[in-house]
């Protein structure tokens, strides 16, 4: 499977006219390699020209992983003198003569440590934004890809069923984002959350990225719950927005709104639409009825191996959306200072339409006291 994404990946270096790929610790490294480093002060950096071998450069102490392999695949280990590193680059730059090439990197990803050893490894290079080259790769997902997307989302959904068994009137928010944490490893989830739920009721709720607090969950409030598990290093994201206890007809008819804005942005999802397309029919209905204002970000973003990735699912978006990408669809209603509404999916685009990955029920579930 490495090797299939390696080969097609040398195709779009030369199409693109790169003569190399320059990437650090990260999502991209382990799609075409397989192998999971994380950001630390030792610099992981994995080179890749076609017509020659990857090559890796990686500290003494990640050495072992390199047993798991089963391609080949160059590496050059340095020890834990620092010193010693700017030398060992340059023998990783040598072995491919990186020297005057046009090297693509991955602008949001390579920090400024992995890019000084890498301008002085490869004298008189010069580094390309190769985002678009790398993305038009990942946002296809193969069928293991789908496979561990879809155990992520029902691991999400268990998670969250369980921890909801546990909410109650005065429950303050981070006590059930801490219940929701322990429910999505419980069920399965990897330690490394794709994020830290959301979880934010009445004004609290209003804010679409509200961090838990020690408020307590009142009469009336909308509970929103953000949440999401990994998988095999795939993630989920979805949202649900609850009632708590007799909620008030205002806020009864924004939940509904945006439970009709999520069922027309899934709805217009399907291979040959613009991402464009989904955000305007999610949008229209939040905006015919008289809420556009209220509604402040996109109606989603891609999902994979990150929780936000291409495609982009917002109105000045014109890709096209091909058979294999996933996505969110996560339209929202906020009022200040009152409440928040949120209802939120991953899909699928399948050869003849789109597969809703997720089906947590969307109607409004009511805690009532306990």
């Amino acid at each position: 499977m490495f090797l299939k994404r390696q080969q097609r990946l040398a195709h779009l270096i030369q199409e693109k006219h790169f003569d190399a790929l320059a990437l650090n610790a990260g999502p991209s490294l382990t799609y075409f390699t397989g192998l999971h480093f994380h950001l630390m002060e030792r610099p992981v950096v994995l080179l890749f020209m076609p017509g020659n071998e990857p090559v890796l450069i990686l500290p003494e102490l990640e050495r072992a992983k390199l047993d798991q392999v089963t391609y080949p695949l160059k590496s050059f280990v340095y020890p834990e003198n620092p010193a010693q590193w700017p030398n060992v680059f340059s023998q990783a730059s040598q072995s491919i003569e990186l020297t005057g090439k046009n090297i693509g990197v991955e602008p949001q990803q390579l920090r400024l440590l992995e890019y000084n050893y890498l301008t002085s490894a490869a004298e008189k290079g010069s580094f390309s934004d190769a985002s678009g080259l790398i993305t038009s790769l990942r946002a296809v997902k193969d069928s293991s890809e789908v496979q561990y997307m879809k155990k992520a989302v029902q691991i999400a959904q268990k998670a969250l069923k369980d921890a909801l068994k546990q909410a109650r009137i005065g429950m303050a928010e981070q006590e059930l984002a801490n219940e929701l944490v322990i429910q999505l490893l419980k069920h399965g989830s990897e330690p490394h959350l794709p994020f830290s739920p959301i979880v934010s009721a009445g004004p609290n709720g209003a804010n679409p990225h509200a961090q838990p607090s020690k408020r307590k969950l009142e009469v009336g409030d909308l509970l929103i719950v953000d949440w999401g598990a990994s998988y095999n290093g795939y993630a989920s994201d979805l949202t649900r927005t609850f009632g708590v206890g007799k909620v008030d007809e205002k806020y009864q008819h924004i939940h509904h709104i945006v439970h009709q804005a999520n069922a027309a942005g899934r709805e217009a999802a399907r291979p040959g639409a613009a991402c464009e397309d989904i955000d305007k029919a999610a949008r229209t209905v939040i905006e015919d009825a008289g809420y556009g204002p209220f509604f402040c970000h996109r109606t989603g973003h891609g999902i994979g191996m990150e929780c936000h990735e291409e495609p982009y699912i917002r109105g000045d978006n014109q890709q096209i959306l091909q058979a294999g990408m996933t996505f969110t669809v996560e339209p929202g209603i906020y009022l200040p200072g009152e409440n928040g509404v949120r209802i939120e999916d991953d899909v699928l685009i399948v050869k003849d339409g789109v597969e809703s990955l997720s089906d947590f029920p969307r109607e409004m579930h009511v805690i009532e006291e306990i």
